[in-house]
């Protein structure tokens, strides 16, 4: 077991970008140029199933597999999903189980693992340090995904799209070898109902659990009120906070105060939604600066404002290494080139509620025909809402699943318009996308920061892709390569 708790975390933090798309690949190769490569760990578990399926080609899973020190979940995990030359390109993917509250020893199994194989392989052959991204939105598989990760000796978790206030205290149990329980956010419950997931890491081993390595825990917050709060009433120690203005990627903060939209249909953000360096420095604690930093400047810029670094995601989201489709990337690199990319912030296309940023392209969710015609449902079930049953159980539902079933359960209808199946789009974009019952694939919808509009300027001359390592020469420019304070 490694320690690295006294390594200062580095400049730039490459973000987790989407599901899939920052793979083992592209966070390997950031660590081992010293910064912070970061898996994204949404949806892992299906991840692992359905690369399984495609063959493995090169054998690297079923290699990280082997090194996974719990007994036979890896030849379970093999036998169940393992097609050697992979399945036939029409053939759909086999499904894996939908997360549930009392899962399946399978469906722990699969996460645990999956984790774990991303960050192995994205620590493999170097000494940098490996983060993993997740969704504090998607909560069901955050502990057993926690666990994985840990094992495989995991040096940062980074969690956003909510407020994080559990996991501190949720690492600090796990590195101890203790169980942990996560509450669940249950629309509809009383004032004094827990819905909790719970996990014991002793079941999964003969004597007592092996004691782990804390992982360091940054916060991705985008106002200074919610930081403060992680901070004051935390079990466990908050080691930092990535703040995300509203030009990030993916899912963005909703605007403070009144609610209201551009003449475009995006959320209308104001100066009540600009990030305070000022106030995140008074905090104590190392923060570094999201959204539109990814430029020649941005990273001096954030230093002279005293956070400690930036965290890119749409410059990496286009190189070479990530795991975004080819066509998919050069699709947007071409539009960028050409003065023609950009993005709309959909104030109602994720289940999350939160707006989504999305990048329209013909053939993808964007495109008002694809999105009529693919059926509405819900087979993967990462983005789902926990409510309470009038029983007072716990229900799953999904806004972007069957409206009528979605009013069955006792969602409102409203909230089902202009909701799109993020789950399946997102696996599609990197080429595991499932087989439509018609033949067709899942469309992909591809997300990015705005600085998508100018993300063509990392192209050499005359190419039509650039490495990570081009991304990281340009940002850095002639400052030195040191670790941040």
């Amino acid at each position: 077991m490694r320690n690295t708790e006294r390594l200062p975390l580095p400049r730039i933090i490459q973000g987790g970008l989407g599901a899939g798309v920052s793979s083992w690949r592209l966070a390997r190769t950031v660590s081992a140029a010293g910064q912070l490569g970061v898996v994204a760990g949404t949806a892992l578990d299906l991840i692992l199933a359905r690369r399984l399926q495609l063959g493995d080609a090169d054998g690297r899973l079923r290699g990280a597999l082997a090194r996974l020190p719990i007994p036979g979940v890896a030849e379970r995990i093999l036998a169940r999903y393992w097609i050697q030359d992979g399945k036939a390109s029409a053939a759909r993917f086999m499904a894996k189980p939908r997360l549930r509250l009392e899962g399946s020893a399978h469906q722990e199994e699969l996460l645990i693992a999956a984790n774990f194989v991303e960050v192995d392989l994205a620590r493999e052959g170097h000494e940098g340090l490996v983060g993993i991204n997740y969704l504090e939105k998607i909560q069901l598989p955050t502990l057993p995904s926690l666990y994985g990760a840990m094992l495989a000796g995991v040096d940062v978790v980074l969690m956003g799209a909510g407020i994080p206030i559990a996991i501190p205290g949720i690492l600090d149990d796990l590195a101890a070898g203790r169980a942990t329980e996560l509450p669940l956010d249950a629309r509809g419950a009383e004032r004094d109902e827990r819905f909790m997931a719970r996990f014991d890491p002793a079941q999964y081993f003969s004597g007592a659990p092996p004691e782990l390595a804390r992982p360091r825990f940054l916060a991705i917050v985008s106002s200074v009120t919610v930081a403060t709060a992680l901070q004051r009433r935390a079990r466990g120690e908050v080691d930092g906070f990535v703040v995300e203005g509203h030009t990030a990627g993916g899912h963005n903060a909703p605007p403070r105060g009144r609610k209201a939209l551009t003449p475009k249909g995006e959320p209308e953000y104001g100066e009540r939604d600009a990030v305070d360096p000022v106030a995140f420095a008074a905090l104590g604690r190392p923060f570094w600066l999201a959204g539109s930093y990814g430029r020649p400047g941005g990273l001096a810029e954030a230093l002279a404002a005293g956070a400690a670094g930036i965290q890119v995601g749409t410059a990496f989201a286009y190189c070479a290494e990530s795991d975004l489709r080819e066509d998919l990337k050069l699709a947007v690199l071409e539009r960028s080139r050409a003065g023609e990319a950009r993005v709309f912030t959909d104030p109602v296309a994720s289940p999350t509620g939160f707006p989504f940023k999305v990048v329209p392209l013909p053939g993808t969710l964007t495109d008002p025909e694809v999105f009529r015609e693919r059926p509405r449902r819900c087979d993967l079930g990462y983005l789902r809402h926990a409510y309470r049953r009038a029983d007072g159980t716990v229900g799953w539902r999904c806004p972007a699943e069957d409206a009528d079933e979605f009013v069955r359960k006792g969602g409102a209808p409203e909230e089902t318009v202009g909701r799109m199946c993020v789950c399946n789009a997102l696996a599609a974009n990197v080429g595991l996308g499932q087989v439509l019952p018609d033949g067709s694939p899942e469309p992909a919808l591809v997300t990015s920061g705005d600085e998508v509009a100018t993300v063509a300027r990392f192209l050499p001359p005359g190419a039509r892709s650039y490495r990570a390592v081009d991304v990281l020469e340009l940002l850095l420019g002639d400052l030195a390569l040191a670790p941040a304070r």
